[in-house]
Parts: C-alpha cells; sequence; structure tokens
C-alpha cells in the first residue's frame, strides 16, 4: 500500500508481527511489532545477498523521514555499498589512538613501501579510492575475513571485476605488510581467491558503435565527451590521456614524460587535425594547465561513472538513428585503443607501426628490435594518425563504406 502519515499512526498491532511495504518507496517497511511498536526497515542486496537495515522507530522518526533514510541507503546499495555496515563501522569504538587506524597505517606504508614503488601511485590511489575510503576511520584489528569479502563483492557488483581483482591484490600487499610490521598476527585477506576469472577481452566497436559512440560524445560534452574522443583519436592509455597538459603539447606533438607512461619510455604522439581540434575546443579552467580537469587542481577522475555516461549517451543516439533501443554489447575504455589499433589495421597500416604509436615494448618492437632499431616512426606515425582520424571521420559521418588503405611505400 501507498504508506501515509494517518495510515501509519492507526495501523494496530495483530498477534504477529507485521511488515508492511511502501509502494511510494520500494523496499522501505513499516513494521508492527505485537505489542505495538512500530518502526521502519529497508531491504537491499549486496553481494547478492538480501539485506535488511533497521532505519528507526516510529514515530520518532516519520514517514517523510524514513523515506528518505532508505533512498540514502538504497543508493549506497546500488554503488556496491553495504549501508548497514558503514552505520555500524560508525558506531563502533574508535581507535584509542590513530596508531592502529587503517588510514594512518595505510600513511605510513605508502610513505615507506608504495614510494619506492613504479607503479606505486596506481596502487594509492586504488586503495584510497576503494579501502580507505571505507575503512579509514576503523581499527585495523576490527577488520575480518568477512569485511574482505563484502568489500570486493560490492565493487564486483557494480560492473568493475576487474578492478575488484586488482584491488585483493593491493589489499593483499598492504596487509601482509602490516603482518610483517607485527601489527597484526594473520591477514584478514589470506586465503581470499580473486573475485572472478579474468578474460583477456578482445572488444573492438564496430563502425556503427564508433559512430554512435561519437555522437555520444559530442551530446555529453565536457569533460567525458572530449576524454571519448582523444582515447579513440589518439589511441593513447586512460591515464595518459586524462592528464594532458598544456607543457606536453608543442604544436602537432604530444610529448608523453616517461614519468606518465606506463612501461616509463618517453612517447611522442602525433595530433591529428581532429585531435587538435577536440584541444582547442575545451572550455579551459583558469589558472590551470591541465586540459581534463573538473577542479582545475588535479586530472578527471571517477572513470566508471563517466564511462556510464558515454554508454548512456551512445545507446541514446543508436535508438535515435534506428528509432528503437539498440543493445550494445559493453565496452571499457581500454577497448578505445583496441579499437584504434584495429583501425590501423584495417587500413593497411603496418603492425611496427601501430605498435610505434601506442608505445608499445611488446611484438615486433621487442627483443633485439628494440635495442639496436632506433627509428621512431615519427613520419610513419603521423600518416597512420592522420589517416586513422579521416576514418572515423567518415564512419562519425556514415560514408566509410569504401577504406582507402594505407599502401606499403606510403609508410
Amino acid at each position: 500500500m501507498k504508506l501515509t502519515a494517518a495510515t501509519v499512526d492507526k495501523l494496530q498491532p495483530t498477534d504477529r508481527r507485521q511488515e508492511i511495504p511502501d509502494a511510494l518507496c520500494v523496499g522501505l517497511y513499516l513494521t508492527v511489532q505485537p505489542t505495538g511498536k512500530k518502526g521502519w526497515q529497508v531491504r537491499y542486496r549486496n553481494g547478492g545477498v538480501h539485506r535488511r537495515m533497521t532505519l528507526g522507530a516510529y514515530p520518532i522518526l516519520s514517514l517523510a523521514d524514513a523515506r528518505q533514510r532508505a533512498r540514502d541507503a538504497l543508493a549506497a546499495a546500488a554503488e556496491g555499498r553495504d549501508p548497514a555496515e558503514e552505520v555500524r563501522a560508525a558506531k563502533a569504538p574508535k581507535p584509542e589512538t590513530d596508531r592502529d587506524r587503517v588510514a594512518t597505517l595505510f600513511g605510513t606504508y605508502a610513505k615507506r613501501h608504495l614510494a619506492k614503488l613504479k607503479s606505486g601511485d596506481v596502487v594509492k590511489r586504488e586503495l584510497e579510492r576503494h579501502v580507505i575510503a571505507a575503512w579509514g576511520d576503523r581499527d585495523i584489528h576490527g577488520i575480518a575475513r568477512r569485511d574482505v569479502l563484502d568489500l570486493l563483492d560490492g565493487i564486483a557488483d557494480s560492473g568493475r571485476v576487474v578492478t575488484a581483482n586488482r584491488v585483493r591484490s593491493y589489499l593483499s600487499g598492504f596487509l601482509n605488510w602490516c603482518v610483517e610490521r607485527d601489527v597484526i598476527g594473520a591477514s584478514p585477506a589470506a586465503g581470499v581467491r580473486p573475485v572472478a576469472k579474468e578474460v583477456s577481452r578482445d572488444r573492438v566497436l564496430t563502425d556503427d558503435e564508433i559512430r554512435w559512440f561519437w555522437r555520444g560524445c559530442e551530446a555529453e560534452g565536457f569533460p567525458w565527451g572530449p576524454l571519448g574522443k582523444l582515447l579513440l583519436l589518439t589511441g593513447q592509455r586512460l591515464s595518459e590521456v586524462a592528464g594532458i597538459r598544456d607543457g606536453e603539447i608543442e604544436g602537432q606533438v604530444w610529448l608523453l614524460p616517461g614519468a606518465r607512461v606506463k612501461n616509463g619510455r618517453a612517447h611522442h604522439v602525433p595530433l591529428s587535425d581532429a585531435a587538435r581540434a577536440v584541444l582547442d575546443g575545451m572550455d579551459r579552467f583558469a589558472g590551470t594547465d591541465l586540459y581534463l580537469t573538473t577542479n582545475a587542481e588535479t586530472p578527471v577522475s571517477g572513470f566508471h561513472k563517466g564511462r556510464q555516461r558515454l554508454a548512456e549517451a551512445m545507446a541514446k543516439a543508436a535508438a535515435e538513428e534506428r528509432g528503437e533501443a539498440v543493445e550494445i554489447p559493453h565496452w571499457g575504455f581500454h577497448d578505445l585503443r583496441r579499437t584504434a589499433a584495429t583501425g590501423m589495421a584495417r587500413l593497411g597500416i603496418p603492425v611496427r607501426v601501430t605498435e610505434a604509436v601506442l608505445n608499445h615494448v611488446s611484438g615486433t618492437a621487442s627483443g633485439i628490435v628494440s635495442v639496436y632499431q632506433r627509428h621512431d616512426y615519427a613520419d610513419e606515425k603521423r600518416r597512420a594518425l592522420d589517416a586513422w582520424a579521416g576514418l572515423v571521420k567518415e564512419i562519425a559521418e556514415g560514408k566509410a563504406e569504401n577504406v582507402v588503405r594505407i599502401g606499403r611505400g606510403s609508410v
């Protein structure tokens, strides 16, 4: 039934406990005990398990306030969090000192260990985002195996299985460090298996999907629209594109320093006219050299939500073109890099040039070739990226039926 303040007040107890659902806020229940006591409860799913959370007693907690609390809890559950656990953790006794707080220990771990690792910044960012945000104020001794499982399940249930597996690995490293430092006797993550087996992805966007994606980027606008376009046009990695700065741009060339590249090798990316137009067309924040930022201080973040926004805009563009809803298989930002590589192969660009564009160390550029062949393929990379940008434009305009391949002699 649709509960109202009047009906809640008039409901009488019976010889059994009653649970009356609220039709206006699905998941909210009014409980009426045989004693006459009334209260509020919300039901949700976390990690594939049905959970219940007590919100408060009536009339101390009104119907309107109960609905708002229920909506907040349901929104948290939709993000992969467990609102009941968050409330429990908030009420749990805080450490007598900061010494055993998870956040305090992590600060020391980051300073003494992660700072020495090449991938330390990535590990630090992921642990701060997923672990410290959830457990920062908790005592390390209160973290149990179930807490680890719930945390990882929440991440995986939000559609980020690979991220959950990465966080598991990073978290295990941190907890093992705590064991080595004699902070805890055993790691609560010991024996916790990966959330799911990872399968090598081979997702490449079709021409239709490229067209819908491009239109979705235009409809979405800053920052996700320009980010998506640059990822597709340049074929570079997500973190590299997200952190692009004025100081890295020299005319029609993007100079990526080794410190910002996964393999540590400085990389020169020729910018096609289309890519340069995306950069020039952005509304920039004053006082920062970052292109893609929402606070003028740090590169854009929140990529999971950003991808979702672009996917929704892409689906809308597809529906408008087809006149009906179109089911588009899931794609990730890294799939845009694979799509660019596949598109260059489609144009007849040699693999060695595509690898140079992508700054790959593996494949034909590895081994003895990488040691003795110092040619950076600057001209070939420019022709390849210009040709790929031209193909993307034709696809976006629906004119890519006849692809002109670049001959071997021209590359």
